[in-house]
């Protein structure tokens, strides 16, 4: 059984990537005509503004590459069709924000009380499948230690909805590089369709392994110097994908670890604004911690393959604290 379901999720992996690669050439010039530019911050690094006007809102790809070949391999799924809807759900918004700043040129895009309450009622609805309709459960899994404990329905969806709205505002925030966030992802996905084996979610591997593939097809456009920006419509999707398949697994403690790298560029950022707020000084050159090192000299190429390590390396050990749990 786990031999087919292997060959399912190398099939998944294979057809995403094959999608991700043969849309490239279709999207790209698409969201060249509609000029759906990107802008540059004016107190970014200075060499970022050569990037201003590549084309945004490429994440249509990964999440076009997921939902047909998971739906395909394993579009029988209850998890795996909800897992779909979630990342759908949640690049929708960004697809939405995108668009009125990039399109309608209006730079603030969607307010934040309307991200964050798209964000709220996703959660909600995902929450009652979890709970209704897969019977997940109210019960959180420490990771490292055999501990567990049941927070009962109403605290558990305020976790949940707290677990989906900081890993999807995470991944946001670390996209800001070129192959950045769709490079660190990979590791995390891949984590995921161990950790799906693991707990014997064996069709959600499926969903797992085209998350992977979509990311490593889009890297090709993606990787310096980017042809295209996955935007808000692709980081807000492959958050709520991780965070959908944390939640169903029980894993989702230990996505604070295997999730790591998106941990540190939202603690840079929260560290940033409360130490300027009190101190009037900031501890980094720039927040997210990326530009930390862009604005020391490193070059861009190095603290992608940098940030890349990390997020390995945090998959890596968080597998070995869920090792116990499985």
């Amino acid at each position: 059984m786990m031999d087919n379901f292997l060959t399912a999720t190398m099939k998944a992996a294979g057809l995403a990537l094959l999608i991700s690669v043969l849309m490239g050439p279709l999207v790209i010039p698409a969201l060249t005509r509609l000029k759906a530019g990107q802008s540059i911050r004016e107190d970014g690094p200075r060499r970022h503004l050569s990037k201003a006007g590549t084309p945004t809102m490429g994440g249509i790809i990964i999440i076009t590459a997921v939902l047909f070949s998971s739906l395909l391999i394993a579009g029988q799924s209850l998890e795996v069709v909800t897992c779909v809807l979630v990342t759908v759900a949640f690049g929708a918004i960004g697809f939405w924000d995108d668009y009125i700043k990039v399109v309608l040129k209006r730079s603030l895009g969607l307010r934040a009380r309307e991200k964050l309450g798209l964000q709220l009622l996703i959660g909600l609805v995902f929450g009652l499948i979890l709970l209704v309709m897969l019977g997940r459960g109210t019960e959180i899994v420490v990771p490292f230690v055999k501990w567990s404990f049941d927070l009962g329905p109403l605290f558990y969806l305020f976790f949940l909805i707290v677990v989906l709205m900081g890993t999807a505002n995470g991944v946001n925030l670390t996209d800001g590089l070129d192959g950045l966030a769709a490079g660190a992802t990979i590791p995390v996905a891949l984590g995921f369709v161990v950790i799906c084996i693991m707990t014997s979610h064996f069709e959600l591997a499926v969903f797992a392994g085209a998350l992977a593939g979509a990311c490593l097809g889009f890297l090709l456009f993606n990787r310096y110097p980017a042809r295209v920006f996955m935007g808000d419509t692709g980081s807000m999707a492959l958050g709520g994908a991780v965070a959908a398949m944390a939640a169903i697994t029980r894993s989702e403690i230990a996505l604070i670890i295997l999730g790591g790298l998106y941990v540190i560029e939202t603690l840079s950022v929260i560290i940033q604004v409360v130490s300027y707020q009190l101190t009037g000084r900031r501890v980094f050159l720039m927040a997210p911690l990326h530009h930390h090192f862009e604005l020391r000299g490193w070059p861009e190429v190095k603290v992608v393959l940098a940030f890349w390590t990390v997020s390995l390396s945090f998959v890596l050990i968080g597998l070995l604290g869920f090792k116990n749990l499985g």
